[in-house]
């Protein structure tokens, strides 16, 4: 076997880990959003092979928020805390496991990858599909979703972003 020259040297060992893999997919993933609030892809793992994506938008055949505008409404954390939600939109981790049904992929002890940290609604279905990890990039109200996390026995990763990129 040849050695390899120095510039391959210098690509493998800049290549990206499989989480650092499936969340730079997930982020062209949520290219595809049409929410006009934030852009959330997810993409369901297991064994390395992707099962399903879904980013956050609309569901299918009905007007995305990003030709209509929002509709927003307004509830209460248990904390007292203001939240705007928007009525029209599916989130990204609900959009993949509906995906995933309609194609007839398992997704039980599956992986989630999510650009971003998942809602309590998001995780609670999360949980009941099955799903053994979720791993997100950026945080999301992870206060509301702690005691979830520790009484389900799910596990939650943060992957972090490619040296000098993403």
């Amino acid at each position: 076997m040849r050695p390899l020259s120095r510039a391959c040297k210098v690509f493998v060992m800049g290549r990206p880990s499989w989480d650092q893999y499936f969340m730079t997919i997930t982020r062209q993933v949520a290219e595809r959003s049409t929410c006009l609030r934030a852009k959330v892809g997810a993409v369901i793992v297991r064994d390395r092979s992707i099962l399903a994506t879904g980013y956050n938008g609309a569901p299918a055949g009905m007007p995305h928020c990003s030709e209509v505008g929002c509709l927003l409404y307004e509830t209460h954390t248990p904390d007292g805390e203001v939240e705007q939600n928007c009525w029209r939109t599916i989130h990204a981790e609900i959009n993949a496991i509906a995906q995933a049904a309609r194609n007839g992929a398992m997704i039980r002890d599956a992986d989630i990858y999510v650009t971003h940290s998942p809602c309590v609604h998001c995780l609670k279905v999360l949980v009941n599909s099955g799903m053994r990890a979720v791993f997100y990039g950026e945080a999301y109200k992870l206060h509301t979703i702690a005691e979830l996390v520790a009484a389900a026995g799910i596990r939650l990763v943060r992957v972090e972003p490619l040296p000098g990129g993403d």
